[in-house]
């Protein structure tokens, strides 16, 4: 499902009425009347409606609002922010129509909204273009709008909430918190991730006529992947299928102190599908990691310490019968092993999934990446992906869709940014926002699970970016499923095993 940016939808507004000839105002009259409906469905059946109207378009989605609910027989009025000789021209025609049909309008209104319970404040404040935080009438109206919804108003954004960036789902400085969201044509970017998730509440598309030729003429930049599209990823095996058909993975895992990251990356590995599993540890690692997991078979990594140039012919013979690697969960690390990875990601020349201290590992020169000719698929969490592109937290978290989709062209590789609502990027498509997965995957080893999985999917001949699309959507509805009979606090790695399963049941796979 595409989701959009702000210059993006400006973009297919554009196509719309300049190449497609479909007036401004119809666009206009359609939102109007969708935010209209939504706010006689969220008010009781005497509530009042107070549309506190910018001085934008998004403005005159709202005087279209109050215009067809005044036509209803709801008591509706508008609070203009922006005088009528300085609104957009549509938005002041539309105003005036308002006028003409008696809708009350106050002009400069900045006390308390008359608005309690059973009324419904509509924000028609700002729309999609925002980039600076509100300031004066326009924060004062905001903070009123909040003040309104705590005195048990509900509050109805249209398109997004007044103070929220369209772009990365971060409030750029006062923002609404509403029950509901209308947003119009497509979901937009900034809604489907956190947190604007939690400023927009529910949230609806609704369909304003945009034709589909305009939306073709404008590159999609983005996509929530649907369950549909995920599956589709995933073709079901032939009935003659065998195991080496199902693909041969190595997993480079586990140190002394890590040994469960080894145990959860296989736990991935064989319930993602994968027909044969080689863990290659330290030999002291290997009896704890295999532990209730026969299925696996193992390889010796003689020595101790650090994974360094002495381990790399051992390695690069475990995987040169097999299709692909998963590098990382819980490896002793050292100064020359990112060195040493690079050497083995190269020499063995096949697929591979990046993780946890191999990604640490790679941190010194990731620039390296990009020239290793092989399929990578890298899964940071925000702190690995912070290491690896020399940024903060906060920054990496800023904009995690921009930062994913920039990473990925830089590295040439898929990068699935871990976190809630995953982003997996590659350099050839849009970045896909993965909807499942809840709080209580944030438990140490959900990673690993993750990795082992997507290598599997990597064995089984799926591509790097197909592999990190279904194998970021399953791992999260694994975690819902999981969630779901142990709650989202008693949910541990381990359960995420038999859930995948239940994932694979659930498509038929």
């Amino acid at each position: 499902m595409r989701l959009v940016g702000s210059a993006e939808m400006r973009a297919i507004d554009r196509a719309a009425i300049e190449d497609c000839g479909i007036p401004a105002l119809t666009l206009m009259d359609r939102a109007g009347r969708g935010v209209a409906d939504a706010a006689a469905a969220l008010a009781a059946p005497l509530g009042r409606v107070v549309v506190v109207c910018g001085g934008g378009n998004n403005g005159g989605d709202g005087y279209v609002a109050a215009r067809l609910l005044r036509a209803a027989g709801r008591d509706a009025r508008v609070l203009a922010l922006v005088p009528a000789e300085r609104l957009s021209p549509d938005a002041r025609a539309v105003r005036e129509q308002a006028e003409r049909t008696g809708v009350p309008i106050e002009d400069g209104v900045l006390g308390p909204l008359a608005a309690g319970v059973g009324d419904v404040v509509v924000d028609a404040i700002f729309g999609t273009g925002l980039a600076r935080p509100p300031a004066g009438p326009f924060a004062a109206a905001i903070e009123a709008v909040e003040t309104a919804r705590a005195g048990g108003a509900s509050v109805l954004a249209v398109d997004v909430p007044s103070g929220l960036s369209a772009d990365t789902g971060r409030p750029l400085g006062a923002c609404v918190h509403a029950h509901r969201t209308i947003t119009f044509a497509f979901q937009k970017r900034g809604l489907a991730v956190h947190p604007g998730l939690s400023y927009a509440g529910d949230v609806t598309v609704v369909d304003i006529g945009i034709p589909l030729e305009a939306a073709r003429r404008v590159p999609a930049s983005c996509e929530l992947l649907t369950e549909l599209e995920a599956k589709a990823l995933l073709p079901p095996r032939k009935p003659d299928a065998h195991k080496g058909d199902a693909g041969r993975l190595l997993v480079v895992a586990g140190a002394p102190g890590k040994t469960g990251a080894a145990h959860l990356a296989l736990t991935g590995a064989l319930r993602g599908g994968a027909g044969l599993v080689t863990l290659a540890a330290r030999p002291e690692v290997l009896p704890y990691a295999l532990a209730g997991r026969p299925e696996a078979m193992s390889v010796a990594l003689p020595g101790d310490g650090p994974l360094g140039p002495g381990d790399l012919a051992g390695l690069l013979a475990a995987a040169r019968d097999v299709d692909a690697l998963v590098v990382g969960p819980g490896i002793p690390r050292g100064p020359e092993t990112g060195e040493m990875l690079r050497a083995l990601l190269s020499g063995a020349g096949k697929p591979a999934v990046v993780d946890a201290d191999g990604l640490n590992a790679l941190a010194d020169q990731p620039a390296l990446l990009a020239g290793l000719g092989v399929p990578l698929l890298l899964t940071p969490h925000p702190g690995e992906m912070g290491r690896l592109s020399g940024k903060s937290i906060a920054e990496v978290q800023a904009d995690r869709i921009g930062m994913a989709a920039d990473r990925a062209r830089a590295w040439s590789a898929t990068v699935v940014l871990k976190g809630a609502r995953t982003v997996v990027a590659d350099p050839e498509a849009p970045p896909a926002v993965i909807p499942t997965g809840n709080a209580g995957l944030a438990t140490g080893g959900t990673g690993d699970v993750l990795a082992g999985l997507c290598g599997a999917l990597l064995a089984g001949g799926l591509p790097a970016p197909a592999a990190g699309r279904v194998g970021a959507w399953v791992h999260g509805r694994a975690g819902d499923l999981a969630a779901a009979r142990f709650g989202e606090r008693g949910l541990v790695a381990g359960d995420l095993g038999e859930a995948i399963g239940g994932v694979w049941a659930e498509w038929g796979r």
